[in-house]
């Protein structure tokens, strides 16, 4: 599932198989955008929050890297509806950027099918997507094709309180980072991130309140994301298929799909696939 990536930019991986000059669509840019406006690039913008919702949201982050100013005027505020309905038609982006926004919709196959119906015949969905291995994510378990269909045959439109519970009890450092780059060895210092009273504190506060509060609802490697692609194209669930991609790189790894099928499309070996996904 890879296509050589040596002296590529994150932008050229993102990028390599959209047409940039077509009319686009990112999702979820927040302050880091990949395709911005003010580089003429020819897109619309949709996030949680507008343009001065989201520089209140950042607004003291600085010592993170965060930079407002970045921040650029937001098209379309979504509020949970289908994409579709928010954008007001189908069928009218050549390409749509959706960088670490999948781990976190609730119903994975909805998004994705909603950006299929946003998408021209030709166009193209880029993934940027976080490899579980490499950050916070490290000690949950990579997400099943059936936990994702439960999700989309209930229509979740937020996180379970399950799921709010799993991030914050197992999400963990590294060496005091929440990123990295090579696996972790016997020498590293893994620990949690969050005491476990404050996960039961924020699933009951879930519960009580129906707050949505953002977590991973999902967990990936390169090798799991396509198995799950596979899945969903054989239910009938989505007709995307990978167009191009690349491996892990830091802590991300990237995913173009397209509507056209490629006549190079192999059958994936499932226990072969499966196994290496458990180590064996």
């Amino acid at each position: 599932m890879s296509e050589s990536s040596e002296n590529l930019s994150r932008f050229e991986k993102i990028t390599s198989s959209l047409n940039m000059q077509g009319l686009g669509l990112e999702i979820g840019p927040s302050h880091n955008p990949v395709a911005p406006k003010k580089e003429n690039f020819n897109v619309h913008v949709l996030d949680h929050l507008d343009a001065e919702g989201l520089k209140s949201k950042y607004i003291g982050h600085d010592a993170l890297g965060v930079d407002v100013n970045n921040i650029e005027e937001v098209d379309f505020v979504w509020s949970g509806e289908p994409l579709p309905d928010l954008i007001g038609k189908t069928e009218c982006y050549d390409w749509i950027i959706a960088s670490h926004v999948i781990e976190h919709v609730p119903d994975m196959i909805g998004f994705l099918q909603q950006c299929e119906k946003l998408l021209t015949p030709n166009g193209k969905l880029s993934l940027v997507i976080p490899d579980k291995r490499f950050c916070f994510d490290y000690l949950s378990p990579l997400t099943s094709a059936g936990q994702f269909i439960d999700a989309h045959e209930q229509k979740r439109t937020r996180p379970s309180v399950g799921q709010v519970f799993d991030h914050f009890a197992n999400a963990c450092s590294q060496n005091n980072a929440i990123t990295w780059v090579n696996s972790p060895d016997e020498t590293a210092s893994i620990q949690v991130l969050h005491p476990f009273q404050q996960a039961m504190d924020l699933g009951l506060h879930w519960i009580e309140s129906g707050d949505y509060i953002d977590v991973h609802c999902w967990r990936f490697t390169p090798e799991s994301f396509e198995l799950l692609l596979s899945d969903f194209r054989k239910l009938k669930l989505l007709q995307l298929t990978v167009d191009c991609s690349f491996p892990t790189y830091g802590h991300e790894f990237y995913v173009s799909l397209s509507k056209q099928a490629k006549a190079s499309d192999a059958e994936l070996d499932r226990v072969k696939v499966l196994r290496s996904l458990i180590g064996i």
